[in-house]
């Protein structure tokens, strides 16, 4: 899956160890979702595109299987 987290993050002007406390998750997990290593719980998706103030589509795109 691919998403638009580190492209949010740096227009926001926040380091991945910012964004990480703000969300309650360690910078490597922040990290990882940027890198696409690693597909979010659906908690967590939720929180990201809250925090953004956008829709999970908006961030995260799905490309089927």
């Amino acid at each position: 899956m691919k998403n638009r987290l580190r492209e949010l993050r740096e227009e926001r002007g926040l380091t991945q160890e910012e964004l990480a406390k703000a969300l309650g998750v360690t910078r490597q997990t922040i990290i990882a979702i940027e890198k696409g290593k690693y597909d979010p719980s659906l908690k967590l998706a939720f929180k990201i595109a809250r925090f953004f103030g956008l829709n999970i589509e908006d961030i995260f795109i799905y490309e089927g299987d």
